[in-house]
């Protein structure tokens, strides 16, 4: 006995409670059972332990046991307290909401010893308290029939923000009433806020629908303080996983900003304060030629240094003023040459209006002014509709070049003997309303207006700036629509202003071009086409459409026609087959 007890004096200091505790009721076990056969052996030998010696063990014994449940309640206590500190700490190193409420409902359930616990959260947005997460005994989460909660205590708890204890609820006088409660047939039940900031978050619950009296203050204070922390751990990793999601948005504005700023046609140049270019998009390194690599973090002068000098007083101006500006400059670059550049240039500033740089826009306008040159050039003698959708290349072959045309030349008849009786004013205005009608016509099939010849207007049909594959039928629908507006226009004039046109149509080879001077140029066609088609309409009577054997050919199947003799040849020999125009052949699809 002395030697066991000696041993576990030296041993028992670095052993658990528990142990200590077993050792000591197996000592004070074998002390009695020692002390009974000491009594029994005395017995026989007529003599008796020392009065109080039995009831002294008997009182050890005693004071023992009521010992036991104190001390088997502070080591739970204790336990209980070690894993908050443990838990505590897990909770608080996590940082996304879910992975926090996982820990707090391992620990609500560690702690308590419930049968069931669930962290119930308001929603942010809708403000409704929603179960997030749930656990039983065994770790596993919830099935939705298990999830059944009493909302009468959670209801409480939200009301009053203080947490609430029954160890009985179907006895208790606060629940009896609440169907919740006893429909559940719910015994222990332990809720307590979870809040943080004054605000409250939502509700620690846990409840044992088998044993009453699970749950007692000390669990009710451990759970409390408990609540404390996974409150301010569900609100960091709330406020963690709102920071996230703002840099995702940030980050995904940034790389949208970013494809925007690279597919822009025109140029981005940024500058800070001190004139440091900042950004550079890839439009920038194309209409200037130079390297964003070699720019960004450098002046301007530095890199493009005639490009900086013309405009620097602008740039001083709005980074001084903060107004925006414009300017256009030619400036010259060694690999192209000169280029037209146009500068937008805008201050950039603080939310506090203080000045931090500026930003360019720019573009070239180089081949958009030369094509505007063209344009300008091709308007002279082009329907509007042919040079809105003119090309440059269009517009740069017509240095000169031989191809098949038709080419349609109308003139009014009688206008000479007309003329001799009016005032010139009276004149043009007459003579201006036959050649409208001529050129309207002209227009609506896609030919071009040559030139005005007195009262005369040719035409010219596949050239390059209009090339057609059906050119002679449109020519000729021309001249037929040119006779029917006349038609038309006769009877809002007096008899003796009732004129009509002659025309003559050919199609053969020209040469087209633009002809004339450096300071005046004109784009017409030359040769023997040209001439031919002036032929042909001197033959042609009032109201009549002459068409050479080479036209006809190319439209028989849309027009009737009638042989005619060449009463003007022109000196030409091989002038001696020509062709009067009847009218459109009916059935035929003489469209274009």
């Amino acid at each position: 006995m002395l030697e066991y007890t000696s041993r576990m004096r030296i041993h028992g200091l670095a052993r658990p409670a528990h142990e200590i505790m077993h050792d000591l009721s197996q000592a004070l076990g074998l002390l009695n059972a020692e002390l009974q056969a000491h009594a029994q052996a005395l017995r026989f030998r007529g003599m008796c332990l020392p009065l109080g010696t039995q009831q002294a063990l008997r009182d050890v014994q005693r004071q023992f046991d009521a010992l036991t449940p104190d001390l088997n309640a502070h080591l739970i206590e204790l336990r209980q307290l070690r894993a908050l500190t443990e838990t505590s700490g897990l909770v608080n190193s996590a940082l996304e909401v879910d992975v926090v409420l996982e820990r707090v409902m391992d620990t609500v359930i560690q702690l308590t010893g419930a049968e069931r616990g669930v962290v119930l959260l308001r929603n942010p947005r809708t403000g409704q308290l929603e179960a997030r997460t749930s656990r039983g005994l065994d770790r596993e989460r919830l099935s939705s029939e298990d999830s059944v909660l009493s909302q009468t205590v959670i209801s409480e708890v939200l009301r009053t923000g203080k947490p609430v204890l029954t160890d009985n609820a179907a006895r208790d006088n606060r629940f009896q009433d609440h169907d919740s409660v006893i429909g559940l047939q719910l015994l222990s039940i332990l809720a307590v806020p979870l809040m943080a900031s004054g605000e409250t978050l939502g509700v620690l619950y846990c409840d044992n629908r088998i044993m009453s009296g699970l749950f007692k203050a000390h669990e009710m204070s451990l759970l409390q303080a408990f609540s404390a922390q996974a409150a301010v751990a569900i609100q960091n990793a709330r406020l963690f996983e709102a920071a996230r999601a703002r840099l995702a948005e940030i980050r995904e504005m940034r790389d949208l900003m970013d494809r925007v700023f690279a597919s822009l046609p025109s140029g981005i140049i940024t500058l800070d304060a001190g004139g440091v270019v900042t950004a550079f998009n890839p439009a920038a390194e194309l209409i200037t030629g130079a390297n964003s690599a070699d720019i960004i973090g450098r002046v301007l002068p530095a890199i493009l240094p005639d490009f900086a000098a013309l405009i620097g007083p602008a740039l001083a101006r709005v980074m001084r003023d903060a107004a925006t500006e414009m300017i256009e400059a030619e400036v010259p670059l060694h690999d192209t040459g000169w280029r037209l550049w146009r500068v937008l240039i805008s201050p950039l500033r603080a939310g506090d209006g203080a000045a931090q740089g500026a930003a360019m826009v720019l573009d070239d306008l180089t081949e958009e002014r030369e094509r505007e040159a063209r344009l300008r050039q091709a308007r002279s003698y082009l329907p509007l509709a042919l040079v809105d959708n003119l090309r440059s290349e269009d517009i740069a072959s017509m240095g000169g070049q031989e191809r098949t045309i038709t080419v349609m030349v109308a003139d009014v008849r009688g206008f000479t003997s007309f003329s001799e009786h009016l005032q010139p004013e009276d004149l043009m205005q007459i003579i201006n309303r036959y050649l409208s009608l001529a050129s309207d016509a002209i227009n609506a099939h896609d030919g071009i207006v040559d030139k005005y010849i007195g009262d005369a207007v040719s035409a010219l049909f596949n050239t390059p700036l209009n090339p057609q594959p059906n050119h002679t039928l449109r020519a000729v629908l021309a001249a037929l629509d040119v006779h029917e507006a006349v038609s038309g226009l006769h009877p809002s004039l007096p008899e003796e202003q009732r004129l009509r046109f002659g025309i003559g149509i050919h199609t053969g080879q020209a040469v087209l071009g633009n002809i004339g001077a450096s300071d005046r140029r004109e784009f017409s066609a030359i040769g023997d086409a040209v001439d031919l088609a002036r032929l042909l309409q001197a033959n042609a009577g009032r109201g009549e459409i002459m068409l050479s054997a080479a036209a006809k050919a190319q439209v028989d199947a849309f027009v009737l026609t009638e042989p005619a003799t060449p009463t003007k040849t022109g000196d030409r020999a091989d002038f001696t087959e020509i062709y009067r125009v009847l009218g459109r052949r009916e059935g035929s699809a003489s469209t274009c």
